[in-house]
C-alpha cells in the first residue's frame, strides 16, 4: 500500500525535462509498491519492446514494480468499460478510443491528472493539451484527465507504384478535394483493365465500428465547410446552414464512393485495423488512415515501405489550407485505484521529454512526439523519414484542431454510436434519401448533447 508520505523527486525535474537536457531520472521512494498498468498493444513489436524497456527504466529509477499488461486496442476497450462499471479496476489504463476518458470524466470515474500534466504543460502541443482536458459534471469543471503521451493527425496512404501502374502520376496528384478524390477513380480503372480485377481505388471506413469512421467523416465534413459542427463552449450547431450542406456534401461523396464501387465493399464490416491488412494486400490504392501504422509495419520491407506515399490534407476545393483534427492518446487514473500514486510517478516519468521521446522513436514513430520542441530538434522526426516528416509536418506545424470530443463528451457518445457515418450506411445500404439520413443524425445528436449540459464559467 502506498504511504502518505512518500516523494517523488520527478516534480524538480519537469522544469529541466522541458528544455531537453534532462539526465537519468531518479525516483526516491522509501516503501517500493506495485501499480497495475493497462497499454494498448502496438502495431509493430518495436512498439512493445519500447514500452517495456520505458516502464524497466522506471522500476530501476523508482524501485516500484509495473504489474503491465499489452492488450489489443479492441479488447482493451471493453475491458477498461468493465473495469471501471464494476469498480475492480487497474492503477492505469492507455485510452484506445475517443469515448473512454470524456465520458468517465464527466461521470467523475477518472482521477484529475492537473497536478501531473499542469506542471509540464508548456512543453506539450497547443492542440493536444485540449484533447487530454474535460469536464466533469460533478465538480463542475473541467480537469487534465489524460496524460498527453501520443498525438497523431490522420494523413493519406498511397501506393505509388499503383497510381503508375493505373495510368496515373503522383507528380500529378490535385491539389484540392473532391479533385484528389476523384483522380483514384480512373486509377482503378486502369488497373483493373491491366488485369487487377479486384482492386479498389480508395480504402474508406465507411463502417459503424472504431475510431477510423469517426475521423473520416470529420475530416470530409471539415473539407466540406463543416467545421463548426461543435465548437470549443461544447455547443452543437445542427442548425447551422454551413455545417448542414457539409454533413450532405459528406453522405454524397462518401456513399457514392460505395455505390459507385471505388471502395471495397467489405469495408463496411471493417474495424480499425482492417484497412492497414487491405492496403498491405494491395486491394486498394489509397487509404486515410490515423497515424503511421500502414507504413511502421512494413518498416523493415524497405521495397515496400519506399513505395507508399504519406500525405496531408488536400486543399479545400476554393483552395484553402484546411485544418487537421489531431487526437491524443495516453494513461488515465481510474478512481478506486489501490495505487495511484505509484501511477501517477510512472506518469510523472514518461512525461519527461527525453524519456517520452526515446518511448516513441523506438516504437519506429508510429505515433507524432507532443512535444514540438524536441520533435523539431531531433533529426528522427523531420529529416530522416518521408513517411515520418509528412506525418510531422501535418501534425505539428500544418494548421490543427483538436477532435470534437475535447469539447462535450456528448460528441463522445455521438462518436460511440457512429450517429452521423451510420447516416451514410444507411443511405449507400438502404436507398435512404440524403436529407432524411443527415436530419435523423442531427436529432439523435440533440437528444444526446441535450444530456450532457455544460456550466459555461
Amino acid at each position: 500500500m502506498t504511504t502518505a508520505t512518500r516523494r517523488s523527486v520527478l516534480r524538480s525535474s519537469l522544469a529541466v525535462a522541458a528544455v531537453g537536457t534532462l539526465g537519468r531520472p531518479f525516483v526516491a521512494n522509501a516503501a517500493a509498491t506495485t501499480a497495475e498498468v493497462w497499454y494498448a498493444q502496438g502495431f509493430v513489436p518495436e512498439e512493445d519492446d519500447a514500452f517495456k524497456k520505458m516502464a524497466a527504466d522506471y522500476e530501476q529509477a523508482s524501485g516500484n514494480k509495473l504489474d503491465y499488461s499489452l492488450i489489443p486496442y479492441a479488447a482493451l476497450r471493453q475491458k477498461a468499460i468493465s473495469a471501471i462499471t464494476s469498480g475492480v479496476v487497474p492503477d492505469m489504463i492507455e485510452v484506445a478510443d475517443f469515448q473512454l476518458a470524456p465520458l468517465q470524466a464527466w461521470d467523475d470515474k477518472l482521477v484529475d491528472l492537473s497536478d501531473v500534466v499542469e506542471p509540464a504543460k508548456e512543453q506539450f502541443f497547443s492542440t493536444a493539451l485540449p484533447c487530454t482536458y474535460f469536464y466533469n459534471s460533478v465538480t463542475k469543471k473541467r480537469g487534465y484527465y489524460v496524460i498527453p503521451t501520443k498525438v497523431a493527425a490522420i494523413p493519406f496512404h498511397i501506393w505509388k507504384s499503383l497510381v503508375e501502374k493505373g495510368g496515373g502520376k503522383i507528380a500529378d496528384l490535385p491539389k484540392t478535394w473532391d479533385a484528389f478524390m476523384d483522380f483514384f477513380k480512373p486509377v482503378q480503372k486502369g488497373l483493373r483493365a491491366a488485369g487487377m480485377r479486384n482492386i479498389y481505388g480508395m480504402g474508406y471506413q465507411l463502417t459503424a465500428t472504431g475510431v477510423d469512421p469517426i475521423n473520416t467523416f470529420n475530416a470530409w465534413m471539415i473539407a466540406y465547410g463543416g467545421q463548426g459542427l461543435i465548437t470549443p463552449d461544447g455547443k452543437l450547431h445542427s442548425d447551422d446552414p454551413h455545417v448542414k450542406e457539409a454533413v450532405i456534401k459528406t453522405i454524397i461523396n462518401l456513399s457514392d464512393a460505395y455505390k459507385d464501387g471505388y471502395v471495397p465493399p467489405g469495408c463496411i464490416n471493417w474495424n480499425d485495423a482492417d484497412d492497414n491488412n487491405a492496403f498491405h494486400s494491395k486491394l486498394m490504392v489509397m487509404d486515410f488512415d490515423g497515424t503511421i501504422s500502414t507504413e511502421v509495419a512494413l518498416f523493415h520491407d524497405k521495397e515496400q515501405y519506399d513505395d507508399i506515399l504519406t500525405m496531408g490534407l488536400p486543399l479545400s476545393n476554393d483552395g484553402k489550407q484546411l485544418p487537421a483534427q489531431v487526437a491524443v492518446f495516453g494513461p488515465v487514473i481510474p478512481k478506486g485505484a489501490k495505487n495511484a500514486a505509484v501511477a501517477k510517478e510512472f506518469a510523472k516519468f514518461i512525461i519527461q521529454p527525453k524519456v517520452l521521446n526515446e518511448y516513441l522513436k523506438a516504437g519506429l514513430g508510429r505515433w507524432m512526439l507532443p512535444i514540438p520542441d524536441i520533435a523539431k530538434s531531433d533529426p528522427f522526426w523531420f529529416k530522416e523519414d518521408p513517411h515520418r516528416m509528412a506525418y510531422g509536418q501535418q501534425t505539428l506545424i500544418d494548421p490543427t484542431v483538436p477532435i470534437y470530443e475535447a469539447y462535450n463528451p456528448a460528441m463522445a457518445q455521438v462518436g460511440a454510436e457512429n450517429v452521423f457515418m451510420s447516416a451514410v450506411i444507411d443511405v449507400m445500404k438502404n436507398g435512404a434519401k440524403v436529407e432524411e439520413a443527415a436530419d435523423k443524425a442531427f436529432k439523435r445528436a440533440e437528444t444526446i448533447f441535450a444530456k450532457y449540459p455544460i456550466a459555461q464559467s
